[in-house]
């Protein structure tokens, strides 16, 4: 019989492809997470992982076992929550920004689904203002998203530097007077804060692509259109940023949970905690 603490090291070490990472969000040593993938693999008989210095891969064998293990646990979740001490229950409305689901939130939900399988989780995705908007009328239980420098709503998780992204910074900015700019639509925070700082500057720009969607945006910057804003750690692949002094500084943005007042507090701590644990530097 597979033992389920051995499975969860596993998929947690799957989801962060490191052995460090993996023994720090479980909470244990390194060496726990080796011992335990080494007596997974004892039990199978069967290399589970490619190990090398650079990235913990898994072999086919084990992309076979990923499935049936995250079957498994979040079975056990929910024996656990229908006889466990534990009984989170209903319904919880979460609103992410488009940038933070592009970067981080998989691995957030497969926890939370796992530890709390009794808890419908429902997803929308959107611009953070419209995000506020929904939350102010009753229809998001908890927000994840960004607000500007110097506003107090929310909890902060940390602070970020925009940054102004090209596929290739020579070219775009060799092309004219105009800069060409890729953008959410509004009321979307960071075209904002770009278009202040370029009118500011009396920089002339011009809007060549709106989206709502980060994977349209990212997809017309690497196609050379333009020139678009993003968190730093949030930058796409094939993107390059473009150096310092060539155009105006961004201001920073703040990440932030919003918890809706009457919501229930048990269910957006519970998930506020998970994101807490994962998100914050």
């Amino acid at each position: 019989m597979l033992n389920l603490f051995h499975l969860n090291s596993f998929v947690m070490l799957q989801q962060t492809g490191s052995f460090t990472q993996a023994a720090a969000r479980l909470g244990v040593g390194q060496s726990t997470v080796s011992q335990h993938i080494q007596r997974l693999e004892k039990a199978l008989g069967k290399q589970l992982i490619h190990r090398n210095t650079h990235e913990v891969k898994l072999t086919t064998e084990g992309e076979a076992l990923l499935g049936y293990a995250r079957s498994m646990l979040e079975l056990n979740g929910k024996v656990e929550s229908l006889f466990g001490e534990s009984r989170l229950r209903g319904r919880l409305r979460l609103g992410v920004s488009e940038d933070v689901v592009a970067s981080r939130l998989t691995s957030i939900l497969e926890d939370f689904i796992r530890l709390h399988p009794l808890v419908d989780l429902e997803l929308t995705v959107a611009l953070s203002a419209v995000l506020y908007q929904m939350q102010d009328v009753g229809d998001l239980d908890l927000v994840l998203a960004k607000r500007h420098i110097g506003e107090t709503q929310g909890r902060l998780l940390y602070r970020e530097p925009l940054v102004w992204l090209a596929r290739d910074p020579d070219h775009i900015l060799s092309r004219g007077d105009t800069l060409p700019l890729i953008a959410f639509p509004p009321p979307s925070i960071t075209r904002k804060i770009a278009q202040e700082a370029l009118d500011r500057e009396k920089m002339a720009w011009r809007i060549v692509c709106t989206c709502g969607s980060l994977s349209g945006l990212t997809a017309a910057a690497r196609a050379g259109m333009g020139v678009l804003v993003q968190p730093r750690s949030m930058a796409p692949a094939g993107l390059k940023e473009i150096p310092a002094g060539k155009l105006p500084v961004l201001e920073d943005v703040e990440f932030v949970l919003v918890p809706r007042r009457g919501a229930d507090a048990a269910l957006t701590e519970a998930l506020s905690s998970l994101i807490v644990a994962r998100i914050v530097p």
